[in-house]
């Protein structure tokens, strides 16, 4: 069994917004056509956002007796972020939850953060999320930091990756003292997920990106 975080189920069923429902209300009396319609209607299955559950230390390359975790609770809420003037409906990759992370050394030193999620696509039992930093003791407040996870399946562990450390630099921009500056993440932007899981882990539920709401024959899906 997958050494997932305890209480993750609890909360996916309330940032997803699950309750049970009621008996449907008896039907009026109609046409055969309408009435046909209207149980295709009611039979139909709602249709599932995206999402990303669950925390876990890492092993990470670079630091790798240092304790280094995640926690990530994000949920795909398509055209919900307007854009204007060029996605003024949003995106079909908006998305809200939360990321928190530290990093504690041997040292004792230790840095976190924590940060709002604006942004989430899956493939498979991949997804890709950032979030934007509202509270830490060592990133910019309003920094953009991408996420990368990758569930793991048939004996092999969970991976995630960061956009920052070993990726996201630019050799022709440097600072004062002469090192490769960190560009801005963009949404949804981070790199595949170069380290791995060593306790705990994540659950990724994948859903197709539906088209803008202003496209022709789109039925887009709201979070």
């Amino acid at each position: 069994m997958r050494n997932t975080a305890i209480g993750t189920t609890a909360i996916v069923a309330v940032v997803t917004g699950l309750v049970a429902a009621g008996p449907a209300p008896a039907a009026p009396a109609t046409s055969t056509s309408t009435s046909a319609s209207a149980s295709a209607s009611a039979g139909k299955k709602p249709v599932k956002n995206a999402s990303v559950h669950g925390e876990a230390r890492i092993s990470y390359i670079e630091s790798v007796d240092d304790d280094i975790r995640f926690t990530i609770h994000a949920e795909q809420t398509p055209f919900t972020r307007p854009m204007p003037p060029k996605a003024p409906q949003g995106l079909s990759t908006d998305a809200r939850g939360t990321l928190k992370l530290s990093h504690t050394s041997r040292s004792g030193a230790a840095g976190w953060a924590e940060a709002r999620v604006d942004c989430l696509v899956t493939s498979g039992r991949t997804a890709t999320l950032t979030a934007v930093v509202t509270k830490s003791n060592v990133e910019e407040i309003g920094a953009r930091l991408g996420i990368s996870v990758q569930q793991g399946g048939r004996g092999e562990p969970d991976r995630l990756g960061f956009s920052w450390g070993v990726v996201n630099v630019d050799p022709e921009n440097v600072d004062e003292n002469g090192l490769p500056v960190s560009p801005r993440a963009g949404t949804c932007m981070a790199p595949a997920p170069f380290t791995t899981v060593i306790k705990g882990g994540y659950e990724v539920v994948h859903a197709e990106i539906t088209k803008s709401p202003t496209q022709p024959g789109a039925t887009a899906r709201r979070g």
